[in-house]
């Protein structure tokens, strides 16, 4: 099982060239276009397409995370881990 610092490190090794090549805003424009496939396999009631747009969403905030240098297990336990 990957932690959430593993996850965004792999997203950077694997993305992270092509999201600065493409730039802040239309790499936020890919995640919104992500959560806009997720919404439809919802309403569709698609299991499959709702855990692989589930993923997708994942995947596109932590590169998203990257290009603003965002540790999002970080952000994640200031935010949480005390409620």
């Amino acid at each position: 099982m990957l932690t959430v610092r593993e996850a965004q490190k792999l997203m950077k090794s694997m993305f992270y060239e092509r999201d600065s090549s493409r730039g802040l805003y239309a790499t936020f424009t890919w995640l919104v276009e992500e959560i806009g496939e997720l919404a439809e396999a919802i309403l569709n009631q698609d299991r499959e397409g709702v855990e692989e747009e589930i993923a997708d969403v994942i995947a596109w905030t932590l590169s998203l995370a990257n290009l603003l240098e965002v540790d999002v297990e970080e952000a994640f336990k200031k935010k949480y881990q005390h409620r």
